[in-house]
Parts: C-alpha cells; structure tokens; sequence
C-alpha cells in the first residue's frame, strides 16, 4: 500500500498538515511556558480552584511525567496534570491546567458529545488498525466485502476525531471563560492562553482531515 501512488496523494497532505500541527502546539506550549503568570498560580491551585467552585471537591488532582500528557480520565474521575502543568505557574500550564478541568465540567454537565466520545473511544483505539488490516487483505485476496467491514470499521475512526473537535473546542471554551470570571488571568494575559489552547486543538482538526482523507482513499481504491 505505502507503494501506490494514489495512497501517498492521499497520504501526504494528512501526514504533513498531522507534523505542522504538532510542530505548532510544542512551539506555542514552549514558549509561553516560559511567561509567568502575574498572579502566580500554579496549574494545580487553578484546576483545584475550578473544580471546587463547580462542586467537584472530590475530584482528584494527580501528577503525572510526561509533557503534555494532561488529561482527565471520565471512566476513573480523576484530573491528571504533568509535572510542568501541575507545579507551573505560566501562562502554558494555566491554559492547559484549566482546558483539563472542563473537561471534567463536562462530565459533571452530562456533555453528550463528551458521552458519545468516551462510548466509540474502543473502536478508536483498534480500528485504524484493524481496518487497514483487513483492507488490505479484502483487496489482496479479492474479497470485497472484507473491504467494505473495514470501511465500515473506519468509518467509526472517522466519527471519533469529528466529535473529538467539538468536546475539545468546548472544553477551551470554558477554561477561557472560566480564567477570566476568577481572576487567575488578567485581561492583557488571556490572548497568550488562547494561543496555547488554539495550538492546540490544530492538532484534533489535523487528525480529523487525516481520518476523512484515509476514509476517502478507502473508498476510491475499493472501486
């Protein structure tokens, strides 16, 4: 497959548009990591403070190595922070400090699009996979409807990084909203968050083109 000329037409924009965004999420996070916060709040104090004023006092914080391995974990209900986020008190580490913790608002909220993600999340995990798998040998052995399961099954792939984009865009929504009702941004700090945040969510768009363009060869080649 890495050999047909249709594949890479397919193929390339995907993977280059999928490297532009990751070059420019590490770029922007690196950088405003390096812009302290006038208020001095470490990632930690500000998602804590968010949880707490929302009712989740229960919800665990925990620390985690990595960089840029921030997540929350809806099936665990815990908030995980990396170790520069969690102890940081730049502009970065607030920004993504306070993205995490709408997610968990999200959860709290019932966010359907949060519920629909977490229910296809399996497929997204092994489809890719899976579908190239049998892809390749529907096509190879001339059993189109091995083809047609593996569309089917990346179809869902597809799904999942389309409403990936709305619970991502939603939950740097709230962290925006949220950083400038307490006070832990001052006006002039916010646009700085939102680059870091918008960076960012480049990546779940990139994702998502790479999956439509993916389906679409796909479908092309099945003809």
């Amino acid at each position: 497959m890495m050999f047909d000329p249709l594949y890479l037409w397919f193929a390339l924009p995907g993977l280059l548009l999928a490297l532009w965004a990751s070059w420019r999420v590490r770029a922007t996070y690196a950088r405003y990591s390096r812009v302290g916060t006038r208020s001095g709040a470490t990632g930690e104090w500000v998602a804590r403070a968010l949880l707490d004023a929302h009712g989740l006092r229960d919800l665990p914080i925990e620390e985690i190595p990595g960089e840029l391995s921030d997540h929350y974990d809806p099936r665990a209900r815990v908030l995980r922070l990396s170790t520069a986020v969690y102890r940081g008190s730049s502009v970065a580490a607030v920004g993504v400090a306070a993205h995490e913790a709408g997610h968990a608002l999200q959860h709290a909220a019932n966010y359907l699009p949060l519920a629909v993600r977490g229910g296809i999340a399996p497929i997204a995990m092994v489809g890719p996979h899976l579908a190239w798998i049998l892809f390749v040998v529907g096509l190879a052995a001339h059993w189109p409807v091995l083809a047609n399961i593996a569309i089917l099954i990346y179809l869902g792939v597809v799904f999942f990084a389309l409403v990936t984009l709305p619970v991502e865009l939603n939950a740097s929504k709230r962290a925006m909203s949220l950083l400038g009702s307490v006070g832990v941004l001052e006006a002039d700090e916010l646009p700085a968050a939102r680059k870091v945040l918008t960076a960012a969510a480049l990546t779940y768009v990139a994702a998502a083109i790479q999956a439509i363009l993916m389906l679409l060869y796909m479908f092309l080649r099945r003809r």
